[in-house]
């Protein structure tokens, strides 16, 4: 895959503040890239400086192999669509999409056929007279994204566009956005502090956090195999457990010595994080030599609709607790309730090792 947008230690300034710090990053032509973090953690900052809208204080960035670091948005090749829609009230639904095409002066019959193209691209070909307050909030949404999409733009920026939406339109657009970007084959970043979002739409996602990536991966590196403590903690559920070091591949956790990878970067000694998925915590067919074998009781289930999340605390050690999660033929076929005492094992390749 060819990069397609470049960007190169670039910092971004208010007074004393540093939004970002020497962030640099490649796309690729096609790909689409999820910007994911905490508020505050500079996603969208660098998302506005891509675009122009917030010019950087340090650093470049190129497009295509053109440096826009200096241009306005006017002359940068991208479409946006922000969490607010941002359409006019005052325009109908077809000149809002238009509006891009008119100020480019193309002919009013070009502009027609694309705005219904675009119209039907995004399942409302019918709602070109319409205004946009007679519009629900995700049909207002596509609106704003057959806009965004008009001048064909080589790169298409979201900003938090789902954000407004309630859970179930949420998650249909979710789909409807991914197969459109395929579909078209547009370089995509799309800003979001939704996990879930970002794993199911991503190709990569950029985790920040304090102005500064943390890690680029596919959703299944990000999800697998995170780079820090903070992104295990901030993707997905984990298990932080605290122990020590006390060998490269082996760490003790309240008495309980539990084997993992050996570990580069961190000495005997050092006090650590052992962390697992609750799903990685392994209960049926033990077999009697497995590693890293937990005698446990179940002090909570919560019933989580497909599962139930068990609060499991080590019979030798109470303040080795944990979350497992517990299918419902697995609760059925084991009889696990409240009180019930169990083996359980933590695969020492799904366990990950973090300086405390």
């Amino acid at each position: 895959m060819s990069s397609y947008l470049q960007v190169r230690n670039l910092a971004k300034r208010f007074g004393d503040f540093t939004a970002l710090g020497d962030v640099s990053l490649d796309v690729g032509e096609g790909e689409f890239v999820c910007f994911l973090g905490p508020s505050g953690c500079g996603k969208t900052t660098l998302l506005r400086a891509i675009a122009g809208l917030d010019p950087q204080s340090a650093g470049t960035i190129h497009q295509k192999g053109r440096d826009v670091s200096a241009l306005p948005p006017a002359k940068r090749d991208f479409g946006i669509v922000f969490q607010s829609y941002a359409l006019f009230p005052n325009l109908t639904v077809a000149d809002n999409v238009g509006y891009g095409l008119v100020s480019r002066r193309e002919s009013k019959a070009a502009i027609k056929a694309r705005v219904a193209e675009l119209l039907a691209l995004v399942g409302l070909p019918d709602a070109g007279p319409k205004y946009p307050a007679q519009l629900s909030g995700g049909q207002q949404q596509r609106v704003a994204l057959a806009r965004a999409l008009a001048t064909s733009p080589g790169l298409l920026l979201l900003d938090e566009p789902l954000s407004a939406l309630d859970a179930r339109v949420r998650l249909r657009l979710r789909h409807e956005i991914k197969a459109l970007q395929r579909r078209l084959g547009v370089t995509t970043i799309m800003v979001t502090h939704d996990q879930e979002e970002a794993l199911t739409m991503a190709d990569r996602i950029v985790v920040m956090n304090h102005g500064a990536i943390e890690q680029v991966g596919t959703p299944q590196e990000i999800y697998r195999r995170p780079a820090s403590a903070f992104v295990a903690d901030f993707v997905g559920s984990m298990n932080f457990l605290s122990g020590t070091l006390t060998a490269p591949d082996k760490v003790r956790v309240a008495g309980i010595d539990f084997a993992c990878a050996a570990q580069d970067g961190l000495a005997p000694g050092q006090k650590v994080n052992l962390c697992i998925r609750p799903e990685d915590v392994r209960v049926r067919d033990l077999p009697a030599d497995i590693q890293n074998r937990v005698p446990v009781e179940v002090a909570n289930l919560d019933f989580v609709g497909a599962f139930c999340r068990a609060t499991l605390t080590a019979r030798a050690a109470a303040e080795v607790a944990m979350t497992a999660d517990f299918s419902s033929n697995l609760i059925r076929d084991l009889g696990v309730d409240l009180g019930t005492k169990l083996d359980v094992a933590l695969p020492p390749d799904r366990l990950r090792v973090f300086a405390a």
